[in-house]
């Protein structure tokens, strides 16, 4: 049988315990907790709120390296401005045509980790069709024991916007709508067993 001296077997312990705990974790997008919501110019004349209310997706976070990445699928037939009309109309042909295009994706990396958190997502959003850039900046990042699942909850709120022209949306652009499009995301993922 080898024996390993008192201090020798302390350090590999330690070792491994310190490796355990830098190993990215897992975490499943919680979909009744998740909802992305817009702001939209109205012909200059007010400003329309909606949200979508199915989605899904992973984050993947290593806490100690200061990484991590984030997938997200947005279905597009769940727009819900509070108007059965218009979500009826921003499904259709004439907007976000969910027969040709039923789903948005968007895929980044954390960044800007401050105290263990991070503050800026950092990615591509492909919608109608075609990706581009969009940055999302992290106002509250938290994790926390989820009481009932006993597993690591995670939330946060962030914000950006994009140019829904560049997207080919340019629906009310030729009536002086303002095509920049604001987002405020509210999300929650909890570890994977």
């Amino acid at each position: 049988m080898i024996q390993l001296p008192l201090k020798a077997l302390c350090t590999t312990l330690a070792l491994a315990s310190a490796c355990a705990m830098a190993a990215p974790v897992r975490y499943t997008i919680d979909p009744t907790h998740t909802y992305p919501s817009f702001e939209a110019d109205h012909m200059g004349v007010s400003v329309w709120r909606g949200k979508m209310n199915k989605n899904s997706g992973t984050v993947v976070l290593d806490k100690t390296a200061g990484t991590g990445t984030v997938e997200i699928v947005i279905d597009l037939a769940s727009i819900d401005f509070g108007l059965p009309a218009l979500n009826a109309w921003a499904k259709g042909k004439d907007f976000f045509n969910v027969k040709k295009s039923p789903r948005a994706t968007y895929k980044g990396s954390l960044e800007k980790f401050v105290d263990g958190s991070p503050t800026q997502l950092s990615g591509a959003l492909t919608l109608n069709g075609q990706t581009h850039p969009v940055t999302l900046s992290i106002h509250r990042f938290k994790c926390v024991p989820h009481p009932m699942l006993k597993r690591e909850l995670c939330g946060a709120d962030a914000s950006g916007s994009f140019n829904r022209d560049a997207f080919g949306l340019s629906a009310g652009k030729d009536y002086g709508f303002n095509m920049d499009v604001a987002l405020r995301i509210q999300v929650e993922a909890v570890a994977a067993q």
